[in-house]
């Protein structure tokens, strides 16, 4: 009605509309600990999933590795210069192999092929590399024409490598430190291959060799 003063809301009520100094703190306070929460277990997630995947490519190129030098020692050959000549060709210390393969990655896995494998670099380095190489065709001839060598990096930062030979007419499991076709006539049963990287890691196979069979 015309003539009456309108009521205002206290000073008491203006201070109970929105929030004070003090909650608009506390409610930043649990948001910025909230945040920190949710990006420590991101943080953390996103650590342990880049770790199992280094891990998990690790070792497949392990397995890689592995298969690729069993599929050239297991198809080792005892290869002959000639019919009338009962050398094999193969030979082995603890630090280099190099026999002849049934096995040639450059001809898609079937024909004969030349194999080298070592470890390149000082022996007293921690930086050497492990390597492979193939020759094809087979040639031992130093005059003959010179054929399609191809050479892979098997491992980098290979501290120490070791090879050894098993005995195949030993009764008990005797390991060689080297094998001289040309002396036994024969292939070893298996051979293994030790290394260590840089880092202390150590990796070891036992590979069979198939065709272990006296030369005739």
């Amino acid at each position: 009605q015309e003539g009456k003063s309108v009521k205002r809301p206290s000073a008491r009520m203006t201070s109970e509309i929105g929030f004070t100094l003090l909650e608009v703190v506390l409610a930043l306070s649990i948001f910025a600990l909230i945040g920190a929460i949710l990006y420590g277990a991101f943080s953390l997630g996103n650590r342990a999933l880049t770790k199992a995947e280094a891990s998990f490519e690790k070792n497949q190129k392990l397995r890689s590795l592995g298969d690729l030098l069993g599929s050239y020692i297991r198809s080792s050959y005892p290869y002959r210069a000639s019919v009338q000549d009962q050398a094999i060709f193969y030979q082995g210390d603890e630090e280099s192999l190099t026999f002849v393969s049934s096995f040639s990655l450059a001809m898609g896995g079937r024909g004969m092929a030349k194999i080298h494998i070592y470890r390149e670099g000082d022996p007293s380095s921690k930086d050497g590399v492990l390597k492979l190489e193939e020759e094809t065709p087979v040639r031992f001839d130093d005059d003959a024409e010179e054929g399609q060598r191809n050479s892979v990096t098997l491992q980098t930062g290979v501290e120490s490598f070791q090879l050894s030979y098993l005995d195949p007419q030993s009764e008990d499991e005797k390991w060689e430190p080297r094998w001289d076709g040309e002396e036994r006539g024969i292939l070893p049963r298996a051979v293994q291959l030790a290394y260590r990287t840089r880092d202390g890691k150590e990796s070891r196979w036992i590979i069979p060799v198939m065709m272990d069979v006296l030369a005739q």
